[in-house]
């Protein structure tokens, strides 16, 4: 199934497609053709469906069944009226790995070899055909879009050959990254350390620090959507083909095949210290993936606002998901 959280006619709704130009609203399809094997209150929003867990999505897969039979009883909604939100709109956290891309490999001056991962915030989420602010101290920005793999259920300490259990879903989320605002949170300086030698005694250690809130956090910088992709309709997640395009020209080709920790591997990787909970989160594990996020209408290609306007826009114009 493809499903969507979007807004209709002043409500919040829970969707899902029907063609490439419709989809219905799940909550009034239940009401319709349901019975009361699911709780109508499991088709209110993309939470409290996946919360319901696998008997809601067989109902909605027998919603949309009937529907195919029975179209007249339900109004399929035209996709041009409504207003799209992130699929996921309040996931318990963000959990991002950095440069997971064998391609990346070759340039790697140096780093660890365990993988990197960072946070995004949820505040950052928006849907799929929303504004990207960008304000004149962002400096540049540039877009990156990956692959988001939805969490469908408490998970810790998994087994990679069967953590894909654990996954809901797949969708697309937009990294937009500030690389002037990096540039400017990054601190040279040393740390003061007990020495090795002698605890008694402090010593001094250069060390280069970065800190992503800024550069990766701010608002708007997480565009997602539109599908949220049941994990039954893409049987393998490392054979999909990436393009990126921003207006009009594109900026990258890749493949999910080049990962350098696969999607059961990512969700497997434990923290120093101990596991990492999943709970209806979603990972986004490949440095750039998955069908074109959007071709923005800005005359400067990487979003660089001009003039003294408080604020400039990125307007997400095209957005192709046929690979989600």
């Amino acid at each position: 199934m493809y499903l969507a959280s979007f807004r209709y006619r002043d409500r919040d709704a829970l969707g899902a497609r029907v063609s490439d130009t419709h989809l219905i609203d799940l909550a009034e399809a239940a009401k319709v053709y349901g019975n009361a094997a699911t709780p109508a209150a499991a088709f209110s929003d993309m939470h409290a469906f996946i919360e319901a867990g696998p008997a809601a999505q067989r109902q909605a897969e027998r919603l949309l069944s009937v529907y195919r039979n029975a179209p007249d009883k339900v109004a399929a909604i035209p996709l041009t009226e409504i207003s799209w939100h992130p699929p996921v709109r309040r996931p318990g956290k963000i959990c991002c790995i950095a440069l997971n891309n064998s391609a990346s490999d070759s340039r790697r001056i140096s780093g660890p070899n365990h993988p990197m991962f960072f946070l995004k915030p949820r505040s950052c989420l928006v849907g799929h055909e929303q504004d990207i602010v960008v304000r004149p101290h962002y400096g540049g920005l540039h877009p990156e879009p990956e692959l988001a793999v939805v969490v469908g259920r408490t998970a810790k300490d998994l087994d990679p050959r069967s953590a894909l259990d654990a996954v809901f879903g797949y969708s697309i989320i937009n990294d937009i990254t500030g690389n002037e605002m990096r540039a400017q949170d990054r601190v040279h300086y040393y740390a003061l350390y007990a020495s090795k030698e002698n605890p008694d005694q402090v010593e001094r250690r250069e060390q280069h620090l970065s800190y992503t809130a800024r550069y990766k956090g701010s608002d708007t910088f997480g565009p997602m959507g539109p599908w949220l992709v049941t994990r039954d309709e893409v049987p393998d997640p490392h054979a999909l083909d990436v393009t990126c395009s921003v207006a009009g020209i594109l900026l990258a080709e890749d493949s999910t095949r080049y990962l350098t920790y696969s999607v059961p591997e990512y969700l497997a990787l434990p923290h120093a210290g101990g596991g990492r909970r999943h709970r209806h989160g979603h990972g986004v594990p490949p440095q750039r993936t998955i069908d074109a996020l959007a071709a923005y209408r800005r005359s400067e290609p990487y979003g660089r606002t001009r003039g003294s306007d408080d604020h400039g826009t990125w307007h997400p114009a095209q957005w192709r998901a046929s690979s989600c």
